[in-house]
């Protein structure tokens, strides 16, 4: 390593008096200035870390914390990886000034790939720093140690991380082959770190995106097309110009205004007139699933091709079902917020936005700026769960700004982010299996309908509003993965059907495709298992040749006490009370998840609760087991809302399910008591925590309510109408 005297990228900016590195989020920051604003490296140390004058380590990172822990993981492992107390370390995430480009922070990816970004540049830079060390203390590498920061030679004399790099660049490369500590070695790794921003959340100190406010900053609501695809005909600006202050913007169909303050904007945005076209084009509700499998097929993913399933399937006990799994909108409790400044052709946007880098190059696009005048901020936002809102409210508030040349904040009402934000697409699917004369699956055979489309970014709502250039792509990608099984049949033919449309704008939500395809996988597994007249547990290990799923398995039946139960079902009064198990391989390449879910039924008025859910989970090497635990009781309590309650409804022209009571969530006293095994391999990389447990839920649900009732449901959600028209055979 050069002993650099220049100052780094970070310093500069702190120096010009344009930025500090970390700041509070209830202050102001400054614009960048363009020369300040350089791309940093994904191959360069300087890109993930930097060691101060005091001897603090800042990690630089372009994946964000999107309330569910990464921030203190990621200061976990640049503390245990340079040696240096926990203490010493501070995270800054998703400014496109000062982080690289990660990628968006999605698919449980932030540990397996950004974190291992960050342990490959701090090895590096340790690595480098003992060199240099060496030769100071005219020491050999291998005899020094390091201690919070300083290195030291058997003799005693030491040198500290401060003297060696502090306030200047490493100017290294990521050296792939630069050795990471031994996991034995870990002191951090591996414990129970409590998260910094927990107490600020909980006692509602905690700054979030919504909390957010610039100095003189207007407020601007958008006026929505009464209905998708409406043009907007004609404006009557003089129906709010004896509100003071308030400014209309029109472009295209774009519409909103801006005020001085929050309740102004709201004002005008209910009394200013406008005259739309209407549009029809949604499909009819009730028959959604019709209008799926009539879609155009834009190009077939055979997903798996093992053996003859079509052949295989004439010759064994067949058996065929369809599931489906509902639209869903991501129903962000804070709804999406944003906040834009236009200075000097330059916009700097405040955004919770998980995919900030990708943020800034839609906002070039859509302004035709060169992309080095643009920079986005990631702050915390209320809710997230996948690409909801806030990109769409950061572009709202991007083209008031630079209609008015203020600073504009603009926060949806519930109404846009029910109505406005993209959906988690309608998944169809259709299965048959087959038995041999032994009970064992003889075929397997499925065929998902799912959208078109590749893992980009979902297009703007106000550039294509506006006119402006936004993206072509229709659809998250990726949603096949779990349609294929992990388990070993002789003959399996899955496929899935990417369909040239769907009815809103896709775009994924916590699990996209996994869960679907796993639920309707699983849920179908046990429909074969019960016809071989077969323990779901039994079945399942009879037909998984992996080990690691073999063990988690069986740590789930000790832990949940598994057994078969006996016929009749067990039922006190009304209440029918079932267990259902369900496995998954997320993507079949990392995360082991397994489930038993209990549950009761009321016979009477078709209610289903989950009393409680056991899931053991084996995502490698664990960073952080209590934050791991909460990932897990996150995603199951939220996908025990999906499966149970959510749905979107709507007419032929927009949605209609606008507000808490059309679109009903889990309220506390639903939430479930969850009980969590972790399988920690500190030895092995560390793997997705947050997703891969949101997919088991559905299908281990099904298979309860199954055992309860002897009733299959097939259709989520699981409303309390479908179990009672069920429970009557209708």
């Amino acid at each position: 390593m050069r002993d650099q005297l220049s100052t780094s990228r970070r310093a500069f900016l702190k120096g010009g008096g344009a930025l500090v590195v970390t700041f509070s989020v209830a202050g102001h920051v400054s614009p960048v200035s363009a020369q300040a604003a350089k791309t940093v490296a994904l191959d360069d140390v300087d890109g993930f870390l930097a060691i101060d004058a005091t001897g603090a380590v800042t990690v630089y990172s372009g994946k964000v914390d999107l309330g569910t822990g990464v921030r203190t993981a990621l200061a976990q492992i640049a503390a245990d990886e340079l040696d240096v107390s926990l203490a010493r370390v501070s995270v800054v995430e998703g400014d496109t000034a000062l982080t690289p480009d990660q990628g968006p922070t999605y698919g449980s990816l932030s540990i397996q790939i950004g974190g291992m970004q960050l342990r490959r540049a701090a090895a590096t830079a340790r690595r480098a720093l003992l060199s240099q060390a060496a030769e100071r203390l005219k020491a050999s590498p291998d005899d020094l140690v390091i201690e919070d920061g300083t290195i030291k030679a058997p003799d005693g004399r030491a040198v500290t991380y401060v003297e060696l790099v502090g306030g200047r660049n490493f100017s290294l490369k990521l050296d792939k082959d630069a050795p990471t500590k031994n996991p034995a070695q870990y002191k951090i790794v591996g414990t129970s770190v409590a998260r910094a921003d927990i107490p600020d959340k909980v006692m509602g100190r905690f700054t979030f995106m919504q909390d957010f406010r610039v100095p003189g900053m207007m407020h601007g609501r958008v006026i929505r097309p009464p209905s998708i695809g409406a043009t907007l005909v004609s404006v009557d600006e003089s129906s709010v110009r004896d509100m003071a202050k308030v400014t209309v913007v029109r472009e295209g169909n774009f519409l909103g205004v801006v005020a001085p303050n929050e309740w102004t904007a709201i004002k005008a945005m209910r009394r200013l007139k406008a005259v739309w076209s209407s549009r029809e084009d949604l499909p009819d509700q009730n028959k959604l699933w019709e209008h799926v499998r009539a879609t155009p097929v834009a190009k077939d993913d055979v997903t798996s091709n093992v053996g003859d399933a079509a052949t295989a399937l004439e010759q064994g006990r067949r058996l065929k079902a369809t599931y489906d799994f509902a639209i869903h909108t991501h129903g962000s409790i804070g709804p999406s917020c944003a906040v834009a400044e236009m200075k000097d052709g330059k916009l700097t946007c405040w955004s919770p936005s998980q995919a900030p880098h990708n943020l800034r190059k839609q906002l070039a696009a859509m302004l035709d700026l060169p992309v080095e005048n643009i920079r986005v901020i990631y702050v915390e936002g209320s809710g997230c769960y996948g690409r909801n809102g806030h990109e769409d409210a950061t572009a709202d508030a991007a083209l008031l700004a630079r209609a008015t040349g203020q600073a504009v904040r603009v926060q949806w009402m519930r109404e846009d982010e029910h109505g406005w934000d993209p959906k988690g697409p309608p998944t169809l699917v259709d299965l048959e299996g087959a038995l041999d004369a032994k009970g064992d699956v003889l075929a397997w055979s499925s065929q998902f309908f799912v959208p078109n489309g590749a893992a980009t970014n979902v297009k703007l709502v106000a550039a294509e509003l506006a006119g402006l250039p936004h993206e072509t792509a229709d659809a998250p990608g990726n949603i096949q993965q779990n349609s294929a099984v992990p388990y070993s049949f002789a003959n399996t033919h899955t496929v899935a059907h990417r369909l040239a449309g769907t009815p809103f704008r896709p775009s994924w939500i916590r699990t996209p495709g996994r869960l679907q395809n796993t639920y309707a996988n699983e849920a179908f597994l046990d429909e074969l298992a019960a016809t071989a007249e077969a323990d779901p547990l039994e079945f399942r290990l009879r037909h998984l040749k992996d080990p690691r799923g073999v063990e988690l398995l069986q740590r789930l039946a000790a832990l949940a006490q598994w057994q078969a139960r006996p016929s009749p079902k067990h039922q006190s009064g009304n209440i029918a009370f079932g267990r259902g198990i369900s496995y998954v391989k997320y993507e079949l390449v990392r995360t082991y998840v397994g489930a038993v879910a209990e549950v009761e039924v009321d016979r009477e008025n078709g209610t289903i609760r989950v009393a409680r859910f056991f899931v053991v989970q084996d995502c490698g090497q664990i960073i952080n087991p209590d934050g791991v635990k909460s990932q897990i009781e996150g995603s199951v309590t939220q996908t025990v809302s999906r499966t149970l309650k959510e749905e979107l409804i709507f007419d032929r022209s927009r949605v209609t399910s606008l507000d808490w009571a059309s679109y009903p969530i889990l309220t506390f006293a639903e939430v479930p008591d969850i009980v969590i095994e972790l399988i920690d391999r500190p030895t092995e990389p560390p793997w997705g925590a947050g997703e891969p447990s949101a997919a088991v839920v559905p299908s281990a649900i099904s298979n309860a309510v199954f055992d309860a009732t002897g009733v299959r449901l097939r259709s989520v959600p699981y409303t309390a109408a479908k179990m009672r028209a069920a429970l009557r055979g209708t």
